[in-house]
């Protein structure tokens, strides 16, 4: 059984910094694509970035050059450095994991896709 556990949130100012991680367990030999998500206040979850399963990564355009990934596959650990943050990018940010890989690669942004998710880990940005 897949499991995923989200940590680091926090308040911050804007133009501060966090450093999300999700530790991952019960993947077995199986191969995952995984993503974080976000969900804003009234807002529907958007992804954030994604990790493919030939360890592509693709972020999505309002976080592209402030947010980074980066993934342990040995401690099975995926870390999100989020730099310069913005009021706007407050929101609960989740971890997710989709058995094997993408039929588009485009279909990450897709929360549908993916069948594993973490309880999240809340993120507030005053301005």
């Amino acid at each position: 059984q897949v499991q995923l556990q989200e940590s680091g949130g926090g308040s911050v100012q804007s133009g501060g910094s966090l450093r999300l991680s999700c530790v991952a367990s019960g993947f077995g030999s199986s191969t995952y694509s995984m993503a974080w998500f976000r969900q804003g206040p009234g807002k529907e979850r958007e992804g954030v970035a994604g990790v493919h399963a030939d360890n592509r990564i693709t972020y999505a355009d309002s976080v592209q050059g402030r947010f980074t990934v980066s993934q342990n596959t040995a401690k099975n650990t995926l870390d999100l450095q989020m730099n310069s943050l913005k009021p706007e990018d407050t929101g609960m940010y989740y971890c997710a994991a989709a058995l094997g890989r993408f039929r588009y690669s485009w279909l990450w942004v897709r929360p549908s896709e993916y069948n594993n998710w973490g309880q999240g880990t809340q993120v507030t940005v005053s301005s």
